[in-house]
């Protein structure tokens, strides 16, 4: 059994005639430890699934394994407590709170549960040694998206997910932020998913997941992924 196993999973928005069908039938793998690429144009479905893969969103039909639970048959309560405990989340316009410095974002995500990692020393492992006091508004574009990163992995999450998470950022600090999330899937064994439009992106991953119109066009497996180091994109 893999990891993650979406089967027949299907998403639908609104009612009637403005119903709009945000995922049909969407079924792939994903084994333990893969870093895996979810392509696709905007409005192809990529958002809808990573919300429900992540436990922000519910499902119409379908299964979704993780870890051999179907989290479509979640309560609220239970797709609370998975988000918490299982699950970090990485998005393209970092989301820190303003009034919070670099150290005490991470420690927000540290604080909510067990065996956390220490926010100092994740951050230094990003390159942040020396901008734990700073806020937000004091970093740059890219430093803001590695405090997001350090946040999220603070908690050690099983399932690392990320909508875009170079987008807002230049060629060289993007490839910084890709060589941080490789990582977290070659060295911790965390499940990393990143959602991109950009097709370069596809060359690292170990797993190329295409959407088109709502629907999985095809799964590919990468058996060689690219050294992030001469990526280009």
């Amino acid at each position: 059994m893999a990891y993650i196993e979406v089967k027949h999973s299907t998403k639908r928005y609104g009612t009637g005639s403005n119903q709009i069908l945000a995922n049909h039938d969407v079924t792939f793998d994903i084994e333990k430890g893969e870093l895996v690429v979810i392509l696709g144009s905007s409005g192809a479905g990529k958002s809808t699934l990573l919300n429900i893969l992540g436990g922000m969103d519910t499902n119409d039909e379908g299964q979704v394994m993780i870890d051999g639970m179907d989290i479509a048959q979640f309560s609220s309560h239970q797709r609370t407590n998975y988000r918490r405990d299982d699950v970090g989340f990485v998005f393209q316009f970092y989301n820190l709170v303003a009034n919070l410095t670099a150290k005490e974002n991470v420690e927000l995500a540290s604080e909510i549960v067990k065996d956390a990692m220490e926010p100092v020393q994740i951050l230094q492992e990003v390159g942040l040694g020396d901008r734990l006091n700073n806020f937000p508004a004091q970093l740059s574009g890219g430093e803001q998206q590695r405090v997001a990163i350090a946040r999220a992995v603070a908690k050690k999450p099983k399932i690392l997910l990320c909508d875009e998470p170079t987008g807002a950022l230049d060629y060289q600090t993007g490839k910084q932020v890709l060589q941080i999330l490789q990582d977290m899937a070659r060295k911790q064994g965390t499940t990393v998913i990143i959602v991109t439009h950009n097709t370069a992106l596809a060359l690292i991953a170990d797993r190329i997941i295409h959407m088109r119109d709502a629907t999985v066009q095809s799964v590919q497996l990468n058996p060689v992924p690219q050294d992030i180091a001469t990526l280009e994109y």
